[in-house]
């Protein structure tokens, strides 16, 4: 059945536009699969470095233990590989904010401009593309494994402000990818345009009904992924009961970190991660970014009783305990939300009925600083958690100084993308880092 065919079918048991984006995809219904495991990529960011100490096991090999801040990963041990010895060794204009945030995931240079960091030469934005996008590129240039956005950038509490301290993806030279940080926007984005608080309200009815007509049609195993897209409506339908439905109408600028969302980012983030792991059953994309705050974030963690500005605490020296054990307990949260993450791809069904998303997802926990008070690019913090790219996990590794091109260059092969060099050519000498 091709497309037409499908979405003719569909209107023909009475679905409507608004409920094709959640069904039109179902193997059931002669979509096109993959031949194969659908391999996806999730870059997951986090802003101003970590606290080393409680950060990187003691031990290397598989025979390790995860220190404070990575302890939410435990029950994913097994799926976890920890890279530490990987150094942002890009140079030239800008601050270590800036190469931090904007060479993370392109690993070249940024043009020269006129945007001024704390030091160092002002820069603009960065000379490359970032290695999701090019994934992303990749797999759109085969049928077999396009799909309808090729990658999606969700965002939480990344302010409205485009410089190279907010952006992390790029889609070439001077391309920067800005993230969408409004869920409601996103899910307008994915699933139609959404007007208002009755409209959506309207169509989330509507949709509902849509998904009982259709859950009569298919195979058991589809009805299962109908059952996730249910789920996922009434998440939204409760968010807009609670009166947590945002408006869509302009607000004014406020100052970044405290009323852009500030206390309102765990709830927006585990809408975001919704919405991303929805996505991924839907496969309206295999390549996605969730870009916390951004570099030199101030976000203030009053939820976690937590008053001073992140980047402010950051900066603090290594002897002021009370800043450490602030900063490992800011990171540990991050952690908590990569291993929301985690366990939400880990406990929803492969649409092809193989394993899980997790199976065939690696997710990517990194970071613009190896640490914040001396603004150093070398040990980045690089989490890997998941499967599908054939890397051995279950490890905690010391690379004793690579360069992240080399990792970028890793996942591309681990996509069958076989680049020979990413981003600075120099900085790919070695090629992909072994990790099978």
């Amino acid at each position: 059945m091709n497309s037409t065919d499908r979405r003719n079918f569909l209107r023909n048991l009475g679905v409507s536009a608004a409920s094709i984006p959640f069904v039109a995809g179902l193997p059931s219904l002669g979509h096109a699969q993959t031949k194969g495991p659908r391999k996806r990529l999730v870059v997951m960011f986090s802003p101003n470095g970590t606290i080393p100490k409680n950060f990187w096991p003691d031990q290397t090999g598989n025979d390790f233990s995860f220190k404070e801040i990575l302890k939410p990963l435990q029950p994913w041990k097994e799926q976890t590989l920890l890279l530490k010895g990987v150094h942002n060794m890009v140079g030239g204009d800008g601050d270590r904010h800036m190469r931090g945030m904007s060479c993370l995931l392109t690993g070249i240079e940024l043009f020269p401009g006129n945007i001024q960091g704390g030091s160092d030469t002002p820069a603009g934005w960065a000379k490359g593309i970032s290695i999701d996008q090019e994934i992303k590129k990749h797999l759109q240039s085969h049928e077999a494994t396009r799909t309808r956005f090729g990658s999606l950038e969700f965002g939480v509490g990344v302010s409205d402000r485009a410089d190279p301290w907010t952006r992390m993806s790029y889609a070439g030279p001077n391309l920067p990818v800005a993230p969408t940080d409004d869920p409601y926007r996103m899910y307008s984005k994915l699933y139609g345009q959404l007007r208002g608080k009755q409209s959506v309200l309207g169509i989330i009815d509507q949709v509902k009904e849509d998904l009982k007509k259709v859950s009569q049609k298919v195979s058991p195993e589809d009805r299962q992924i109908l059952d996730e897209h249910a789920t996922l409506i009434r998440e939204m339908e409760r968010e807009f009961a609670e009166g947590k439905g945002r408006s869509h109408t302009s607000t004014p600028a406020l100052e970044s970190g405290i009323a852009n969302q500030n206390d309102n980012l765990p709830t927006l983030g585990r809408m975001q991660i919704e919405l991303l792991v929805n996505s991924f059953v839907n496969d309206f994309a295999r390549v996605a970014t969730l870009q916390y705050t951004k570099s030199v974030g101030q976000a203030r963690m009053n939820w976690l009783d937590i008053k001073e500005g992140h980047h402010g605490l950051s900066h603090e020296p290594n002897n002021n305990e009370d800043a450490v054990n602030k900063l490992t307990k800011i990171n540990n949260w991050f952690a908590g939300e990569l291993a929301h993450l985690v366990k939400r791809l880990s406990e929803t069904p492969e649409p092809s009925g193989e394993g899980t998303l997790l199976d065939n997802t690696i997710v990517v926990w990194t970071n613009e600083l190896g640490k914040g008070n001396n603004h150093t690019l070398n040990d980045i913090p690089f989490a890997l958690v998941g499967g599908g790219l054939n890397f051995k996990m279950g490890r905690s590794l010391n690379l004793n100084g690579v360069a992240h091109n080399r990792l970028h260059l890793a996942l591309a092969h681990g996509f069958g993308h076989h680049l020979e060099t990413f981003g600075n050519p120099k900085l790919s000498q070695g090629g992909p880092l072994d990790l099978s």
